[in-house]
């Protein structure tokens, strides 16, 4: 036998200095370096100079703490965008900004006020602002540092900030759009309201959790009625917030409901809604089962009369306090409402209205008015005559069976029932946790549907009405324009427009005042006589210029007169104080950020707002409501909304649960790169989760394209232009995976057009693993090592390696921004950076092929892997390379034993798949058993046509 050479030195193995082991943590950073000293983002603006533009928005999350992993998720998905739209070929800019003025900054100062004894009421404002916007600061810096380490890319030296002075005077300026053409009114109305942080807050900063309440049966004695015999009876309501019975000034009643008059075995009678009457005996036990009556008895001896509601209109009862005088003598009428339903309590609704919109309503319908008993803070007025100074209303003690108010109620005989244990969902601050009341006061307000208020100087025609006649009518209302900017705005995912529709279309009017010191003032004067505020062109005009060059401690006592000017006197008017809902402020930035020219790379309106679905309330809805009123329409033309991140096993991240996944701690381990194929592979438009084992998984795949990557480079190594080939020489395998290239090229931009990054990264990988990695390549690499350097088929194979390369770079360059860098870089050291390429141009390397036939060739192929895995197992055979197959005498014509890596294929009967060992010999450089083979080590033709001109000296 021959004594057998090794061959290893002629095989052409792939060679690439790319590491299999990413070691992103240690790589990220210096590659991060080296884009901010090359300034990529300004090169990427120069590179797209005068392209087609496409504006995304960013909406400003609040300066107050580190980045989370759902606002990692926010900013990933923003710059999936933006790397996507830049690929290509669009001039597609980034701004980021920060919300800096409201309650989450303030409340922190406060914070930290508490902790060194200070209180913040004898803190001078300005001095108090100051802190506020160093605090602002402070966090803007350390998050901008942690979103420029997951990779976005933006304007990062020049970002918005709402406490920067120009954007304070450009929402100054807004408001004042909102006063000119009369879209303002001051109003006392109950608005949601935080005792703790004493302020007005917006229905985004609400939050819903289940509580126990105390729940109370009162009798309000009737005093005068159309119906004599009513007289005396008790009008029985049920609440449960028995801290509003000191202001309760009515009764209300449903026109359809009907009323039974019952007397109780202890003589006293009362009025209850039929269908609830079993309830109310059950709560109180005055039903007739307290004396072991019948039913029948119970109805015969006490029954009184049964009253349509309509009935009682002209009923009058009296407070349970009426002894005390003053507001409690006064009396109570029963008054019809048609929100009064019998789902609960007694059919008849005790009436506050300082703490209920259909209460406020009602009663001021019928001239009954507030009377602002309880103050921000949450206690009664000192001089109000029941509990005056006492509180907090908020408090469960002060609530309680045994608490004043029940304690009060029950020696005045009119407590019919009260324990703790009604179970119900009540809305918390979500800064403090606190609960939160409904409060009358006089605020600020944008009426939803005024017409004839919009136009002036901004309104675009399309937002003013004709009738057909041609004569002018009124402009719509704010609810009609916003309603209609939602029907000509494309929502991703399509739920999203029902879901703001429907917050819109029932929203009621904008509460824009807050009782704090930390925003935007409300810039107004109010004629101390007529109430009137004034809206003069050139006062307006001096106080955006001041706030402009000083910031928001422009408005002051001490410049009112500067502000008014010579027209008129100071002391005439009041200088509002209150700040603005900060949802105005986010609300305006599309008029500073767009339109100011600071960014002349963006413009008006921004193609995308893109947003957890929480904003549906918040930003965007506050956006779309101040362009509306200011311009006629929304500022964006698409909003795409995500859900929330969740553990593991999709509960809510609590940091009290132990649950919550850093992303800071994540890069530490992983790699910025993992967290976003994380967040581009999951379902954004659902809730979604992150954990471990997730990120494990999620790690798996990241390896699997990077070692894609690393195959590309090797095999690559030394390919030059002379050695492409055309596609019309090439072999129909490399012309088939051409065409799924061209197949996956055209699936990628629909899912970029479609904002669908899920489908987008799991075509990039299931293309990388099932078409290259487990068919071409694993077919090709006897070609890649083992052909000459010459040879077309390795020429041809190599030829389309480079257009995969191409290709499949920038495809994951907006996914794995780093890694897609790295792999660049290891090709061409020397050139610019892949972030500035475009997407790839295909068109010079399409294909057609028998899409069907290799559909059934690569159907046949894993049948024949699976038949001959059994002989592998029991070690019949080493490789498939050792095995003959029979295959169906129907397979396709193609070269099947290249195609099935075997040694052998032949065509029998039937449809069964059959593999036997081979009795050729082993090629010793190619190791494919084949006929010419003389014995095992020796070598096939081919390769001893290739060694041979190896050793032929040239």
């Amino acid at each position: 036998m021959t004594e057998q050479r090794d061959y290893r030195s002629t095989v052409f193995l792939p060679k690439t200095d790319f590491p299999m082991k990413a070691g992103l943590p240690q790589k990220e950073p210096g590659i991060l370096a080296r884009w901010q000293a090359d300034d990529i983002y300004r090169q990427t603006r120069a590179a797209r100079a005068g392209r087609e533009k496409f504006i995304l928005h960013d909406g400003p999350p609040y300066a107050n703490g580190d980045m989370h992993i759902g606002h990692a998720l926010n900013h990933i998905l923003k710059d999936m965008v933006v790397r996507t739209q830049t690929l290509l070929g669009k001039d597609a800019p980034y701004v980021p900004g920060w919300d800096c003025h409201g309650l989450p900054i303030e409340w922190k100062v406060e914070e930290e006020y508490r902790k060194q004894k200070k209180n913040k009421d004898e803190v001078p404002p300005e001095e108090f602002r100051a802190e506020c916007r160093a605090y602002a600061a402070r966090w803007v810096d350390v998050q901008r540092e942690q979103l420029k380490r997951l990779g976005i890319n933006g304007d990062w030296d020049n970002p918005y900030l709402t406490m920067d002075f120009q954007a304070e005077a450009t929402i100054v300026a807004e408001l004042m759009k909102f006063a000119t053409s009369g879209q303002l009114y001051r109003g006392a109305k109950p608005v949601m309201w935080s005792p703790v942080e004493k302020t007005a807050l917006a229905e985004a900063e609400v939050e819903y959790e289940d509580i126990v309440s105390t729940q109370i049966d009162v009798a309000f004695e009737i005093t005068e009625s159309p119906i004599p015999e009513l007289v005396g009876a008790h009008a029985v309501i049920w609440t449960t917030t028995p801290w509003t019975i000191p202001v309760n000034q009515a009764i209300a009643y449903g026109p359809e409901v009907d009323y039974h008059h019952y007397r109780a075995h202890d003589g006293r009678r009362f009025l209850v809604a039929v269908d609830l009457l079993e309830q109310f005996f059950a709560r109180t036990g005055l039903g007739p089962q307290a004396e072991g009556l019948t039913e029948e008895v119970a109805l015969a001896e006490y029954a009184l009369g049964t009253y349509r509601g309509s009935d009682l209109a002209g009923t009058i009862a009296r407070h349970p306090m009426h002894a005390l005088g003053g507001f409690f003598a006064k009396p109570r009428p029963l008054l019809a409402g048609d929100f009064v339903t019998t789902d609960s309590g007694t059919g008849l609704v005790h009436m506050a209205p300082d703490h209920g919109e259909d209460d406020f309503d009602l009663c001021k319908a019928h001239g009954i008015e507030p009377v602002f008993a309880v103050e921000g803070d949450g206690k009664y007025r000192a001089d109000w005559l029941w509990l005056g100074g006492e509180g907090s209303v908020i408090n469960p003690k002060f609530n309680a069976p045994d608490g004043p108010i029940c304690t009060a109620l029950r020696e005045a005989g009119a407590l019919l029932a009260a324990s703790a244990d009604y179970r119900h969902s009540y809305p918390h601050s979500w800064r403090s946790k606190a609960k939160v009341i409904f409060r009358c006061t006089p605020q600020w307000f944008v009426p939803m549907d005024r017409h004839g208020v919009l136009e002036h100087e901004d309104t675009p025609p399309e937002a003013r009405w004709e009738n057909e006649g041609g004569s002018q009518e009124p402009s719509p209302s704010l609810r009609q324009l916003a309603m209609e900017a939602i029907a000509q705005t494309r929502f991703v995912p399509e739920k999203g427009r029902n879901r703001i529709g429907s917050m819109v279309e029932g929203r009621p009017d904008w509460v824009l005042s807050r009782q704090r010191a930390w925003g935007v003032p409300i810039t107004l004067f109010v004629h101390r006589e007529s109430g009137q505020y004034l809206a003069d062109p050139e006062v307006n005009a001096r106080i955006v210029a001041a706030v402009r060059e000083s910031g928001v401690d422009a408005w002051s006592d001490a410049r009112a007169q500067e502000y008014l000017g010579n027209a008129y006197r100071a002391e005439d008017y009041e200088r509002v104080t209150d700040i603005l809902d900060v949802w105005f402020d986010s609300g305006s930035t599309h008029a500073f950020v767009l339109e100011s020219g600071r960014w002349p790379d963006v413009q008006w309106p921004a193609d995308l707002y893109l947003e957890g679905s929480d904003q549906h309330r918040g930003w965007f809805q506050s956006s779309l409501l101040e362009s509306c009123a200011t311009r006629g329409r929304a500022p964006y033309n698409t909003v795409l909304t995500h859900g929330f991140t969740m553990d593991a096993k999709g509960l809510k991240m609590s940091k009290s649960l132990g649950n919550t996944v850093n992303p800071l701690k994540v890069m530490e381990q992983y790699g910025a790169d993992i967290i976003r194929l994380w967040a581009l592979s999951v379902d954004y438009t659902e809730d979604h989760r992150i954990g471990d084992e997730i990120l494990k998984g999620v790690a798996d795949q990241y390896r699997k394209i990077r070692n894609t990557f690393r195959y590309l480079l090797g095999a690559l190594d030394g390919f030059g232009p002379d050695e492409r080939i055309g596609v019309d020489a090439m072999p129909e395998l490399e012309r088939y995976v051409l065409a799924l290239l061209g197949r996956l090229d055209g699936r990628l931009r629909q899912a970029v057009g479609d904002y669908d990054f899920n489908t987008y990264v799991r075509e990039i990988s299931d293309f990388c693993n099932e078409d290259l990695s487990a068919f071409f390549f694993d077919i090709r690499k006897d070609c890649l090592y083992c052909d000459a350097p010459a040879d077309p088929r390795r020429r041809a194979y190599r030829t389309v390696l480079d257009v995969l390369f191409q290709a499949l770079v920038r495809y994951a360059a907006p996914v794995l921004v780093f890694t897609a860098e790295e792999v660049w870089q290891s090709r061409y050291p020397a050139g610019e950076s892949v972030h500035l390429l475009e997407w790839p141009d295909l068109a010079a390397h399409a294909a057609e092929v028998d899409e069907a036939k290799w559909q059934a060739l690569r159907a046949l192929r894993e049948k024949v892997t699976e038949a001959i895995e059994p002989l592998r197992r029991d070690k019949v055979i080493g490789s498939s390379l050792a095995a003959e197959v029979s295959v169906p005498g129907t397979a396709p014509e193609a070269d099947l034993a290249e195609l099935f890596i075997t040694a052998t294929v032949t065509r029998g009967q039937g449809d069964v798949v059959s593999v036997s060992p081979t009795t050729y010999h082993k090629c010793g450089r190619c190791w494919r058993h084949l006929p010419e083979v003389a014995e095992d080590g020796a070598l096939c033709d081919r390769c001893d046509e290739v060694v041979g001109a190896m050793e032929t000296p040239a």
